[in-house]
């Protein structure tokens, strides 16, 4: 008998698998939900984005396994980690899938509990806050705007497709356009040039207010702003590297700096 345990309050028990979203590393962003799985957990498989301060709260005792990615370097493979978290459910440990931001957005939270379910291996769905809404809040940020900005559009920033350097043509460029949107790309800066230049040749103006938000909710976070054309030349002038989030829309520039200072943020 297997069970896919959406939250609420079930019991951890021994050979269940938890899937938990860290959220951005800030960790007062946990919730109380995460927090609790945390602090029962006896093995953790965990990603690269999970910050030191919140990995200090897993118990003393717990197992650690990192499988960490990043581009071009995976230390374990998907098909890897989705049987390494069965391979210790069935050693009947309570195993601890601990993901930056949120397991179902651009985490492969899904992947895994497919996976897992097919394996009749029990698992827990613990949402975290992702990284689009929490990076943006605490720099001040609005993704949406009465007045300014009236949707708003996540997307990957890897762009891979099936011949090397290529477009990936999947990717909704053509919807982009819009001047009342606000898009926020995951994972793009090493693909920042490509980004910018079809968001423009979709029609979106090249002096677009945007920003980029690295290590976003974390003591050294940096956000740095500029026209959308002017994005990587942003990146090149202060060597900014991943994690970063990629803000493109007028929202950006809702308050300035005086005002974010006076309600708490730090603008850089």
């Amino acid at each position: 008998m297997f069970n896919f345990n959406p939250s609420h309050k079930q019991a951890f028990k021994q050979g269940e698998v938890a899937l938990v979203g860290a959220g951005p590393g800030d960790p007062d962003l946990l919730t109380l939900q995460a927090f609790r799985f945390i602090k029962q957990a006896e093995v953790v498989i965990y990603d690269r984005l999970v910050s030191e301060e919140i990995m200090a709260l897993l118990p003393d005792n717990c197992e650690k396994m990192y499988v960490g990615k990043m581009q071009a370097d995976h230390r374990v493979p998907q098909d890897g980690i989705n049987q390494l978290l069965v391979d210790q459910a069935r050693l009947n440990k309570k195993v601890l899938r601990l993901k930056g931001g949120d397991p179902f957005v651009f985490g492969r939270g899904g992947e895994e509990a497919q996976f897992l379910l097919a394996h009749q291996v029990a698992c827990h769905i613990v949402p975290g806050m992702t990284a689009a809404s929490a990076c943006t809040a605490y720099v001040g940020i609005p993704l949406t705007h009465r007045n300014i900005s009236q949707s708003c559009t996540f997307i990957t920033g890897h762009l891979q497709s099936q011949k090397e350097g290529a477009v990936n043509t999947r990717l909704p460029w053509h919807i982009l356009a819009d001047p009342k949107q606000t898009v926020v790309f995951y994972m793009g800066v090493k693909n920042l040039p490509t980004i910018i230049n079809e968001i423009i040749a979709t029609g979106r103006s090249a002096n677009t207010p945007a920003a980029l938000i690295y290590k976003g909710t974390q003591k050294d976070q940096q956000v740095y702003k500029g026209a959308l054309a002017e994005l990587n030349d942003l990146v090149i002038q202060h060597n900014i590297k991943p994690p970063t989030l990629i803000v493109i829309g007028e929202v950006v520039n809702v308050f300035d700096e005086h005002s974010l200072k006076n309600i708490g943020y730090l603008a850089v």
